[in-house]
């Protein structure tokens, strides 16, 4: 049996959060951030997609998924929402103190609501972009998955914040670049459109499988930072911004009329 934790009347604060609950002790669960609208889960067949191919991965069981789905319906009803952002976190449970996962289940599902940032400006006038000093951790094992160990993406932000950018572009510890801080990264060179793939490090995010599949002239690549030198135009997505187009990098203007045209493009 699955323990499912819905919201409550403020959803930060959740007593029935266990301290032994591994997410908490070790980051040993997953998650994903859903944008409702019109009290509907938007692209929720893909964000349990994603969250059934990390739970297979991290080898944490969950007995029913129906029931998953029916909880985040249930939860965005009670909240009588029109606009959210739905965040669903998976536990592989509460146990004693060490590593070792044997023996820990049920898995936990925590599911809250919180309010839905306004966009309007980053999509109207583009974001400013700069190069991530930090680079992340290449695990193959880990890439792709949105898992609960985010303390790169904690520092990253923190990076952006006292550099006065909006946000960062960020390599991995091989050189190739990989996303943004909390975005997928798209590129134009050349008249083409491309995307980082991610099989070392990052996010591999709903909406980038969500314009992927639409998209299949997106060439997914292995660049390294020199391969940005004829770049004229790049776009940032993630499931709650949707696609934002970016005004400069490393303070030298980019394309934002063509990057504007694409994200409108990728919307129909």
């Amino acid at each position: 049996m699955t323990n499912i934790i819905s919201p409550n009347i403020n959803p930060d604060i959740n007593p029935e959060i266990s301290p032994n609950d591994r997410c908490f002790l070790y980051g040993d669960g997953f998650f994903s951030t859903v944008r409702v609208t019109a009290g509907v889960p938007e692209l929720w067949p893909l964000h349990l997609a994603r969250l059934q191919h990390t739970a297979a991965q991290l080898a944490i069981d969950i007995a029913d998924w129906n029931v998953i789905s029916e909880a985040v319906v249930n939860a965005i009803a009670a909240a009588h929402v029109d606009k959210a952002v739905l965040k669903i976190q998976v536990s592989r449970g509460s146990g004693q103190r060490g590593y070792s996962p044997a023996g820990i289940a049920p898995a936990s599902v925590y599911i809250s609501l919180g309010n839905l940032p306004d966009y309007s400006r980053w999509q109207q006038q583009g974001v400013t972009l700069a190069l991530a000093e930090l680079q992340l951790a290449v695990q193959p094992v880990l890439a792709g998955l949105k898992h609960c160990n985010r303390l790169e993406q904690v520092l990253l932000k923190r990076q952006a914040n006292g550099r006065g950018v909006d946000d960062l572009l960020v390599c991995d510890q091989q050189g190739y670049v990989t996303e943004a801080i909390a975005a997928n990264l798209f590129l134009h060179r050349a008249g083409r459109w491309y995307t980082p793939e991610l099989s070392r490090a990052g996010v591999a995010g709903v909406m980038r499988s969500h314009l992927l599949s639409r998209h299949p002239d997106i060439e997914q690549v292995n660049w390294l930072l020199s391969e940005l030198n004829n770049v004229d135009a790049m776009v940032l997505s993630n499931a709650l911004m949707g696609v934002v187009p970016v005004q400069s990098y490393n303070n030298q203007p980019l394309d934002l009329a063509l990057a504007k045209t694409w994200c409108n493009k990728l919307l129909c």
